[in-house]
């Protein structure tokens, strides 16, 4: 991680050029190109008041009490890595989403897009995959949809799931609550995911193997309710874009900015080490299994407690703080004692990652 006293700038977002703009890579990567395609593109013409909450689900009212839904599309390369496939993480990825809104996930659909060619056992091991990750989240599969396109019209596989649940009375998680005072809490270690696919793709092997850290959230999201329940503002998971582009998208939702502390944020050395040769930054990485909670100051130590206490929270920690900041800078104060900015990734660092 670089470290540099001089001060912050931020790049003037432009608005999209829709009469001659094509789309390119980083139009997928979780960064600010990405945001912007949102943001110009379709928010503007599917405006309403859902898709304005700005989180990665949307909530709504119903007889008895408040459902959550949300969405995701599934197209990483290669379909099998170290700690998972394609179908174990649609199945992660669309609970994860789910249970950093605060629901209890319920039931799951997927949609399958195969390429003529596709071997059919590789097809059953990501269907096995997709039942063992569903049994173990408690969370069904219930209906679906299959589709085949011709021989190179697609890149074997792709899948796209939708899931629902329902949130417990009394909570409200939202991008837009974060306040000043609040500290930032991360669930575990950054990078595994986003390394352990890139080693696959790239043939890298390392003294230590590197798995993905893909794991349904909704348990350790539970126990975290259960501790702190109202203290906290939001939750999310960083995925694209890492926990970079997660922390600029809260910041900027809630109209505050965020201050971390590099030597609090939980990095495995053989992770950091992987990402200096492949000359990456952990904090833009992708991670499957891990979850970003705001909080209030004085719930937060209590938090990390319990959290602690579930396997998949283990080395939660306390990374940073909530500031005042009309900017809604993302910063950090590095190991060397300076100060850095946590920019929005600019460009495509990891293509097809989930």
């Amino acid at each position: 991680m670089d470290d540099t006293t001089s001060p912050p700038v931020k790049t003037i977002k432009r608005k999209l050029d829709l009469k001659e703009g094509r789309v390119d890579m980083s139009h997928g990567s979780g960064g600010r190109t990405m945001a912007q395609l949102i943001d110009d593109l379709f928010a503007a013409a599917l405006d309403n008041e859902f898709l304005a909450q700005g989180n990665d689900q949307a909530a709504f009212d119903i007889e008895g009490g408040r459902m959550v839904m949300s969405t995701d599309g599934y197209v990483i390369s290669p379909l099998f890595f170290p700690g998972g496939d394609i179908g174990s993480l649609s199945v992660h990825g669309t609970i994860n989403d789910l249970a950093v809104g605060g629901a209890n996930p319920l039931y799951l659909s997927a949609t399958f897009i195969v390429e003529e060619g596709f071997p059919l056992a590789d097809l059953d091991r990501i269907a096995r995959s997709m039942a063992a990750a569903s049994k173990d989240a408690g969370v069904p599969v219930v209906t679906g949809d299959t589709k085949v396109v011709e021989r190179g019209k697609a890149d074997g596989v792709f899948i796209s799931t939708a899931g629902i649940g329902i949130v417990p009375p009394g909570l409200e998680f939202s991008g837009d609550r974060g306040q000043p005072g609040d500290r930032v809490v991360i669930s575990g270690t950054l990078g595994d995911h986003g390394v352990a696919v890139m080693s696959k793709r790239e043939n890298l092997t390392f003294e230590t193997e590197i798995l993905s850290d893909s794991a349904a959230l909704h348990t350790l999201v539970a126990a975290m309710v259960e501790t702190a329940g109202p203290s906290i503002r939001c939750m999310r998971d960083p995925t694209r874009g890492g926990l970079a582009a997660t922390l600029n998208e809260l910041a900027g939702q809630s109209g505050v900015g965020i201050r971390l502390d590099e030597a609090a944020i939980p990095v495995k050395p053989q992770v950091e080490a992987a990402c200096e040769l492949l000359g990456l930054d952990p904090l833009n990485v992708a991670n499957e299994g891990k979850l970003i909670a705001i909080v209030a100051a004085e719930a937060a130590d209590g938090l990390v407690d319990a959290m602690r206490d579930h396997e998949l929270g283990a080395a939660a920690a306390v990374i940073g703080d909530v500031i005042a900041d009309d900017r809604h800078f993302v910063s950090m104060k590095t190991a060397f004692g300076g100060e850095r900015m946590v920019d929005w990734l600019s460009g495509e660092q990891l293509p097809r990652i989930c």
